[in-house]
């Protein structure tokens, strides 16, 4: 018999590998933020987890709002979420096993660069807001019940605030068209970090306000229940959820970087001061 050329035992064997992987690892369904998204950090760690382990992971990018009617319907595998208070009562409530402490950033309040309200000179968050509110500048929200519409909400109701009027704009968008809607208008917005570092068309828009302990902006997994969702690929979920706290993961997260800035940082780091 004749034996294979070197070309046809190289084709033999990469097709080998390449039929394990696939018929090994398989996928998951992720569902999202925005921000994690739109800032690039899973083309970063999307290749590295399945280098490591076969499994692929497709994922769905939406508000943290979503991501939870998602996870309750059982259409995703596992989620990466922010909103700490909500994930906990997603895992109080049933819908997951298990949540944990994966990475954090901050938000940043942006705005036009003559900053008519004058919010860079403001002694809190809370201060910003009023100034902004007082003044009736524009103000471009998500109003989409993200994770960042629900930091921006909460700010809005501690600083004694109900937003309303035409200064006030809800768009119903996703953080990038918050920001291009807020470049168009010479309007203020509340970005997480991470999009806004990524983001390209910021004309005259510019960080103004950051700094503040109540910026601060936690990412969790979250593990969804097998008992109330037996057809969700757990075991491959589980996989992703543990290398995101693994040295390695954890690592890949550190080691992301937009314009030379980390973005994210690990769940036994803060990020510094600005």
């Amino acid at each position: 018999m004749r034996k294979p050329g070197p070309r046809a035992l190289f084709a033999a064997i990469a097709l080998a590998v390449t039929g394990g992987v696939q018929a090994g690892g398989g996928s998951i369904t992720l569902a999202s933020t925005t921000s994690t998204e739109a800032s690039g950090l899973f083309d970063h760690l999307v290749p590295k987890f399945r280098e490591a382990t076969g499994i692929h992971v497709r994922v769905v990018a939406v508000g943290t709002g979503q991501a939870f009617e998602i996870g309750r319907r059982g259409d995703a595998d596992v989620l990466l979420v922010h909103d700490t208070a909500a994930e906990e009562a997603f895992v109080g409530d049933g819908y997951a096993a298990e949540r944990r402490h994966v990475m954090s950033n901050d938000f940043v309040l942006v705005g036009p660069a003559d900053d008519p309200a004058d919010v860079a000179s403001a002694d809190s968050a809370l201060d910003a807001f009023r100034r902004i509110a007082d003044g009736a500048h524009p103000f471009t929200s998500r109003g989409d019940d993200s994770g960042t519409h629900r930091a921006e909400r909460n700010l809005w109701q501690d600083a004694g605030i109900q937003p309303r009027g035409r200064w006030y704009r809800e768009l119903g968008s996703g953080m990038g068209g918050t920001l291009n809607t807020a470049a168009a208008m010479d309007a203020y917005t509340y970005a997480d970090r991470a999009t806004w570092t990524a983001f390209g068309n910021r004309q005259n828009l510019t960080l103004l306000f950051d700094g503040d302990d109540v910026m601060f902006n936690p990412y969790g997994s979250l593990l969804l229940d097998a008992d109330r969702h037996p057809h969700v690929k757990h075991d491959k979920a589980r996989r992703w959820h543990e290398w995101l706290l693994s040295d390695e993961g954890q690592e890949a997260i550190a080691s992301f970087r937009v314009r030379g800035q980390q973005l994210f940082f690990p769940n036994d780091a803060t990020p510094p001061e600005p």
